[in-house]
């Protein structure tokens, strides 16, 4: 398997220069899609300008306290996707990866509190045997979790404490009628809105412009109820 990725073929998601240098950095494997996720090296270089280098970055990876999700990294190529938060300790700086309305993965800043705090949606669920009916969370960045109460269901969005090591469930937002929902796909892509209605796979839901209109469920993002519980943008 290649270890990088012509520029040019590099998804559209990725906001770099397309011309000049033929060759860019290919996310490890992991739980984001690759268009939902940009190497570690390419942020640190390309989009918060730290480093002039890939050397400049490995040195930074190994010398410095960098976190994603509070979890210490120094792969160049792990890859850093959705509503993750990435963390550069030494200088107190943090930073939310999200998309905005052209679909293009960018970074927020964020404080220091609110690095503490991440929205997973649940992809997959299932009852544990054999322990007293405990259900078993399948989150959309490769996180397990055990939970007391089945009230989850897939396509909700749980808020977690990455400040605890046991990362621990502060609220959980369902998806269903009048919940806030972030736009992960589709002609709104980026934007916010708020659910009218749920038809089998579908959405209707009306956008901060007023409009009221349709997507797949599956883009729809939860994000709170009568706003959002992160930060969204700059």
């Amino acid at each position: 398997m290649s270890k990088h990725l012509k520029r040019h073929f590099s998804p559209k998601s990725w906001k770099i220069k397309r011309k000049g240098i033929v060759y860019i950095t290919k996310p490890s494997p992991g739980p984001h899609k690759i268009e939902m996720a940009l190497p570690l090296n390419v942020i640190l270089r390309d989009m918060l300008g730290y480093a002039a280098t890939n050397r400049e970055a490995k040195f930074m990876l190994a010398n410095k306290d960098i976190t994603v999700d509070g979890i210490r990294r120094r792969d160049l190529k792990f890859p850093v996707g959705l509503f993750d938060v990435l963390s550069l300790n030494d200088i107190g700086e943090h930073f939310r990866i999200i998309l905005d309305k052209k679909g293009s993965i960018t970074l927020i800043k964020i404080s220091k509190d609110e690095s503490g705090l991440k929205l997973c949606k649940i992809i997959g669920k299932s009852i544990m045997k054999g322990m007293k009916g405990k259900a078993q969370l399948n989150l959309y960045d490769g996180k397990n979790m055990l939970v007391e109460k089945d009230s989850y269901k897939v396509g909700d969005v749980v808020l977690v404490d990455l400040s605890d090591k046991k990362s621990m469930i502060k609220d959980h937002i369902k998806l269903a009628k009048d919940s806030l929902i972030f736009l992960t796909g589709g002609k709104h892509i980026g934007g916010t809105g708020k659910v009218q209605d749920i038809a089998g796979n579908r959405i209707i839901y009306k956008t901060e412009k007023g409009d009221v209109v349709e997507t797949l469920k599956k883009y729809a993002f939860p994000v709170g109820r009568d706003k959002p519980l992160i930060k969204l943008t700059q």
